[in-house]
């Protein structure tokens, strides 16, 4: 059985713009009311400009309109697949605290659960 948003998340990982460290990274985020946005990895020159795939999807949902996540999926060209950064923990967990995010791979998928990523994440209960 195919997983649409696994679909989504390595079809926009082909359009990574990553010439540097040859790392394309795809993101796919499901959106609590099923819409799905996505986002890739694009490098720059300047290293600390590059933009990761996960928050480039959060921005595509945060300017579609979405404000809750309920699931993300990652999909890198390693096994076993790569984690989403802390950056991107950090984003992710401020708009889908209970999040599942799905790492893919070439063969190999591991799940984790935002708690699992980052566990006593600093949100907007502690701005109160």
């Amino acid at each position: 059985m195919t997983d649409p948003l696994v679909e989504s998340a390595r079809a926009v990982q082909q359009r990574a713009y990553a010439p540097y460290s040859r790392f394309r990274v795809g993101c796919a985020l499901e959106a609590d009311d099923g819409r799905v946005f996505v986002g890739c990895n694009v490098e720059n020159a300047s290293y600390g400009l590059t933009i990761c795939a996960e928050r480039a999807a959060v921005c595509a949902a945060i300017a579609g309109g979405a404000r809750r996540l309920r699931r993300a999926v990652v999909a890198t060209d390693i096994d076993p697949p790569a984690a989403p950064c802390g950056a991107c923990r950090q984003v992710l967990s401020e708009f889908g605290p209970d999040l599942k995010v799905d790492g893919v791979g070439p063969s190999s998928s591991v799940s984790w659960t935002m708690g699992e990523l980052l566990p006593a994440a600093f949100g907007p209960e502690q701005l109160t």
